[in-house]
């Protein structure tokens, strides 16, 4: 399939990436199959133009690439090897294409055994960018697999990212993200402490962004979220829970390679500290409340 063709694709997983995820390719003119448990998302890109699909093996059945947007590997593992699965309708010419951001072990066992069992190729390629990127086509995705298969995806990801970069074998679009979600978490915590300490001593903090551009600590994050933090604009980015998974994530895959990360260890407590607060499910400018003293606030 040549760059610039249409493809038939499932979608697997309907939450706020996967409907982003979906909704972008139907409007690139791809046919898009969906399942998903929660049948009022499916209702929603069902009216976008999708195919409802009454299983995971119904949707990956007519498609020639299952995309997967799910929340954890237990998750994928079931979905792709469980009855009425992936698996089921696999073949040696379709390719899965694992957009979940999941532990970079488990990714390259279950690609293994996909391949082994079937001939179904797999390409972890976790992303960045979140709903607007995935909505402008302009995601960040690290991709994991073979070169072949990596051109194979390009057909979607084509309309989907402005930076889609092959790290390696199986397994290493996963690692990627890994770090990618260090330097997140760390520059977050570090946006929450410039912030506090530019009220400190009387800057305002909203000013930072424009200071410090072009110098050496200048980085994305500073330049969006910092005066996000000043105001204590509280609105939904990205959820601390979701960055806690992929922090423990990061600290367990660490801990297999024996990998020291002081700092991260660190930030993942601080997002542990807003979890037990039950600040969760909300966005991280929530960091705000630990260093405001006002966690029950």
């Amino acid at each position: 399939m040549r760059e610039g063709e249409k493809a038939r694709i499932a979608v697997i997983g309907a939450g706020i990436m996967g409907t982003a995820i979906a909704t972008r390719l139907i409007e690139t003119g791809h046919e898009i199959a969906v399942f998903d448990l929660d049948k009022e998302k499916v209702a929603l890109l069902a009216a976008k133009g999708a195919t409802p699909a009454r299983s995971v093996e119904d949707a990956a059945a007519v498609a020639e690439f299952c995309i997967l947007s799910l929340n954890h590997a237990d998750i994928v593992r079931s979905v792709v090897f469980g009855a009425g699965g992936v698996a089921a309708a696999a073949s040696p010419e379709k390719l899965l294409i694992d957009m979940s951001s999941i532990d970079p072990t488990e990714t390259t066992s279950m690609a293994s055994r996909l391949r082994l069992e079937t001939g179904m190729g797999w390409m972890d390629c976790p992303l960045s960018g979140g709903v607007p990127g995935a909505l402008s086509g302009s995601l960040t995705i690290m991709a994991g697999g073979g070169e072949a298969d990596f051109e194979r995806a390009r057909v979607v990801m084509q309309h989907l990212a402005a930076n889609y970069t092959l790290m390696g074998g199986t397994g290493a679009g996963q690692t990627t993200k890994l770090i990618n979600q260090l330097f997140c978490a760390v520059l977050f915590q570090a946006v929450a402490e410039s912030v506090k300490l530019a009220e400190a001593g009387g800057v305002d903090p909203a000013m930072l962004p424009a200071a410090l551009a072009g110098g050496r600590a200048d980085n994305r994050i500073l330049q969006e979220f910092t005066a996000k933090f000043a105001a204590r604009d509280f609105s939904p980015t990205g959820r601390i829970d979701n960055m806690l998974k992929d922090l423990d994530s990061l600290q367990a895959f660490a801990l297999k390679t024996r990998t020291p990360l002081p700092m991260t260890s660190a930030v993942t407590e601080i997002h542990r500290l807003l979890c037990v607060a039950g600040l969760g499910p909300r966005d991280s400018a929530e960091m705000m409340r630990l260093l405001d003293g006002s966690l029950a606030g």
